[in-house]
């Protein structure tokens, strides 16, 4: 009989988020901070003080007993820290929690932001994966979307990536920007695959509300491509990258085999995590807690003792989270796992709720898992999934 999933179990993985950018991006609504082109981690007192501050919080976080298996660095762009500001989060978090020998420590990086001395010292300090924001080979393309590199600057991101030996390299993609055409998506794709990271990301553009794209463009309206044009985008990269040997393991992430993202699928198996950092979250003993969103208050909230006041989330919504996050994966979710932690009544009635979907093809059953399937599950995924939270989160 299969175990029963501890969910309140101890976390072994770290995301620290660094908010600095040189600017926001048209697209972006993650809480950050502009510091513009000239300033980094080196010359910023900004960097410094909430650099101070995030070692503050990582300090008093619950030490609940196993050393970090991953760390990753998200953003913002990571690499605006000087190698001494990194070396005092990692201290940090080694002191707290202890770092496992061989642990995958990962860090978003953007081209034009980091010379070959940072990521040298970088990589001494133990960063052995990282993930570099390309977004699209096109300058037209990436002006629109409000991005401060060029492509020269992309170029030579890689041969500084590939001169230090990070063993673990991703590429960072976006589909449907303002204008772009399915030739340029080819040509990016393309482009990518010449370059031969162990691991490629592929993001649909989504028009958040409150960003520049936000003002500009009405969802599903000129200039931005046609649903139709955009499902194509979704079928030429999973058709092209694994035709080129790179595994689709979850709806928007290729890795060639042994190279998937460890920390990432932390999330998507719904474990525990620490989250450090303004607007970060993080999912201890049951709770979920996001960070204040803007510089003041975090500080605010570091300063007052980082008190979380959040309850443990409902046995319902655990299972509508795991299938949520689960889902994403190729592999999907084990039915005797659903069935062990959440009863065999729940998974008989989630079996009956989802009759249509096998019939569409969207969904299937393969050696006792529960997944969608791939181009078209994943396709329609969002549906799937809008339709089991109006059914389960009743």
């Amino acid at each position: 009989m299969p175990q029963k999933v501890n969910f309140y179990s101890t976390p072994t993985s770290a995301y620290v988020h660094i908010p600095f950018c040189r600017r926001r991006c048209f697209y972006c609504d993650f809480p950050i901070s502009v510091v513009g082109d000239r300033l980094r981690g080196e010359t910023s007192g900004t960097i410094s003080q909430y650099v101070e501050v995030l070692t503050q919080e990582i300090a008093t976080a619950p030490r609940l007993g196993q050393p970090l298996k991953t760390i990753f660095f998200g953003g913002g762009t990571p690499s605006l820290l000087s190698i001494e500001q990194l070396q005092q989060i990692l201290t940090a978090l080694e002191q707290h929690f202890g770092i496992l020998p061989g642990a995958e420590i990962s860090m978003e990086m953007d081209p034009g932001t980091f010379d070959l001395a940072h990521i040298a010292g970088y990589r001494s300090l133990g960063v052995n994966r990282v993930s570099l924001g390309i977004q699209a080979f096109q300058e037209e393309l990436l002006k629109l979307a409000g991005r401060s590199h060029s492509i020269a600057d992309i170029f030579a991101a890689v041969e500084l990536v590939r001169k230090v030996e990070i063993p673990e390299f991703s590429l960072d993609l976006i589909s449907g920007l303002p204008h772009q055409s399915l030739e340029q998506w080819q040509d990016s794709l393309a482009k990518a695959l010449a370059i031969a990271p162990t691991h490629i990301s592929i993001y649909d553009l989504t028009i958040e509300p409150g960003t520049a794209f936000g003002r500009y463009y009405e969802p599903g309206a000129n200039p931005l491509p046609t649903d139709e044009t955009t499902v194509k985008m979704y079928q030429m990269a999973q058709q092209v990258l694994t035709d080129a040997g790179y595994e689709h393991y979850e709806i928007s992430n290729y890795a060639q085999s042994g190279h998937q993202c460890q920390h990432n699928r932390v999330y998507w198996e719904n474990r525990p995590y620490y989250g450090f950092g303004m607007g970060a979250a993080s999912y201890i003993e049951g709770k979920r807690f996001t960070r204040p969103r803007k510089t003041k208050e975090y500080y605010a909230w570091v300063k007052a003792g980082c008190v979380v006041d959040c309850e443990i989330t409902p046995l319902n919504e655990v299972l509508l989270e795991t299938l949520m996050l689960g889902l994403r994966l190729a592999e999907g979710v084990s039915l005797a796992a659903l069935a062990a932690d959440f009863s065999e009544a729940k998974l008989e009635e989630l079996h009956k709720f989802l009759k249509p979907y096998f019939a569409k093809g969207w969904v299937e059953v393969i050696n006792g898992r529960l997944r969608l399937t791939d181009p078209q599950g994943f396709l329609f995924s969002n549906v799937v999934l809008a339709d089991l939270f109006s059914k389960f989160g009743e």
